[in-house]
């Protein structure tokens, strides 16, 4: 009998299962139908020996100390601040909009001071800021959100920014000063050894059982569990009873090229001339010395993976009648970006996880004094003593840690 079925070991899933194995004594069984864990953050060695993102950039950054600090009981940092460019008018320039940004697109010498003037001298009025659209041309007026945002915006969500609620655009800042950091953050990092080392070591415990290549409604009947937690689409668990909730999707085009470098940058972002969004060069993530380099061009799509809930009102009154259901299911947690509707940052999903945690286990709060169970031993004491993490390559059908420290069981 295991204490928790998990549905998904991505963020939420993985984070949930190593708590309630680690500090409670729970028995997990967490479950995934992709052949991997770690969700949309799993990374590996491609062909050529580079450390690729198999679903598109994830840049570790967050505001948390209690975030960062659980993390680090599972992987070593790499320290890395993200910084990407825009190709607009024929030129590469900083993204966010910064004063470097509109001095060379314009040819200019302004100073900060100068910026604000100008800014406010372009931005146009509005009474309400209620989309995507008014968020911008309101701060940098319409020139701007024409080259910039508009029509990437379209690329990425299939609407207009007129349309969309005004959170997308909301959480692209606009600087007055030089700073060509994308984020701010106190805690901006990238693990040592990839996402999915870590998340080898999250779930390297001899009360978490790993099942890939599963669909848990394949199992759910045979293996018995007290609770659930569920961490993938909400709409999917309720059999799309109120319709499907709108999501858009990506399709990622990988290529290896036979040289060091290809851009300047980790990101290029391509808001006009292209059908791709942006494109990605791994080593500048990753710290990675390669002779070759590796790169993802991503195209949104309307059908496929979910991967960013639409931000509509209609969208948004939808989901509330999945959440009533899912409110009103005895035994499941609903938990994370799928099962919420709601698009998360790494950390806040891990921050809702720890959360739940602390609710399941009937704390108020998790300290970080609380890192790992005594049975289960730090990164440095696995690393010094050189034990194995489990969940080895996905050739086999099953894998244990030599009998150790859990297992993995395929479909």
């Amino acid at each position: 009998m295991f204490d928790y079925l998990i549905v998904g070991a991505g963020f939420a899933g993985s984070v949930l299962a190593e708590r309630l194995a680690s500090q409670s004594g729970k028995k997990i069984l967490i479950c995934d139908r992709r052949p991997h864990i770690a969700g949309n953050a799993y990374d590996h060695y491609n062909e050529a020996g580079i450390l690729v993102h198999k679903y598109g950039p994830h840049i570790f950054h967050t505001n948390s100390k209690e975030v960062f600090e659980y993390l680090s009981n599972f992987t070593e940092w790499r320290q890395y601040e993200h910084r990407v460019l825009a190709s607009v008018d024929g030129q590469l320039v900083p993204m966010p909009i910064n004063l470097d940004t509109i001095n060379k697109l314009y040819g200019l010498n302004l100073t900060a001071f100068e910026l604000n003037d100008f800014f406010a001298s372009v931005a146009e009025s509005k009474e309400s800021i209620r989309t995507s659209e008014d968020v911008v041309v309101s701060k940098i007026g319409r020139e701007l959100y024409e080259k910039f945002f508009r029509n990437y915006t379209r690329k990425q969500w299939g609407m207009d920014p007129s349309e969309l609620d005004k959170s997308v655009t909301a959480r692209v800042p606009t600087r007055t000063n030089r700073d060509d950091r994308y984020f701010t953050d106190s805690y901006q990092a990238m693990p040592l050894y990839g996402y999915t080392k870590m998340f080898e070591s999250m779930l390297n415990h001899p009360n978490i059982k790993v099942m890939l290549n599963t669909d848990y409604r394949e199992i759910q009947q045979m293996i018995p569990y007290q609770e659930m937690i569920y961490t993938g689409p909400v709409d999917e668990f309720f059999d799309y009873r109120f319709g499907k909730l709108p999501y858009r999707s990506l399709d990622f085009k990988h290529e290896t090229l036979n040289q060091e470098t290809y851009q300047t940058a980790a990101v290029v972002n391509y808001p006009n001339e292209h059908l791709y969004t942006r494109v990605t060069e791994f080593k500048y993530l990753t710290g990675q010395e390669h002779p070759k380099t590796s790169l993802v061009y991503e195209y949104p799509k309307a059908e496929g993976d979910p991967y960013y809930p639409v931000p509509r009102p209609e969208n948004a009154e939808l989901y509330k009648q999945y959440k009533e259901l899912a409110d009103a299911t005895p035994q499941v947690h609903f938990v994370g970006r799928l099962a919420t509707y709601k698009y998360y940052n790494m950390d806040q999903v891990v921050a809702q996880a720890l959360a739940i945690y602390a609710k399941l286990a009937e704390r108020k709060t998790w300290h970080p004094e609380d890192r790992v169970a005594p049975s289960q031993p730090s990164m440095k004491q696995r690393q010094e003593a050189d034990v194995p993490v489990m969940l080895p390559n996905l050739a086999g059908t099953t894998a244990t840690n030599n009998g150790k420290n859990g297992s993995v069981v395929r479909s």
